[in-house]
């Protein structure tokens, strides 16, 4: 992908803490609302693969905090898959306003069985998909 995938959040209330400011944990809500879109625009509607007895589950998540959002902000969620494994991806993911990166992240994901929660290698198709829209 030459732009990464990317989605509009708009800041309400029940993202903010008593001062209008977006609580910390909410900039991985909106990295989180990027991965599962991204994963839908590639043809697949949910991070769980239930038919496949297979689920995507967060393993890692590296956060950087660098300007506060607002009540009422408008902001834009983006997604790239930075490495892509057998068993795993790693998202490289941005929240910015106004053209400013204020939050970026690195979040790994990893393929588990749904049964024992161990990891597994990727369906081949989701592989293939993943793949082809790897920034590698």
């Amino acid at each position: 992908m030459s732009e990464p995938f990317s989605i509009p959040v708009r800041v309400y209330i029940e993202d903010t803490d008593a001062g209008g400011i977006v609580y910390y944990v909410n900039y991985l809500k909106y990295m989180e609302r990027a991965r599962t879109e991204l994963v839908r625009s590639l043809g697949y509607d949910k991070p769980a693969m239930p038919r496949e007895g297979l689920l995507l589950v967060v393993h890692s998540a590296q956060i950087q905090y660098r300007r506060s959002a607002r009540l009422d902000d408008t902001l834009r969620a983006t997604a790239a898959i930075g490495k892509l494994g057998r068993a795993g991806i790693t998202f490289e993911q941005k929240i910015w306003r106004d053209g400013e990166i204020i939050c970026q992240g690195v979040v790994k994901v990893a393929c588990v069985a749904e049964n024992n929660r161990k990891p597994c290698a990727l369906p081949a198709s989701i592989y293939s998909a993943l793949k082809a829209a790897c920034k590698e």
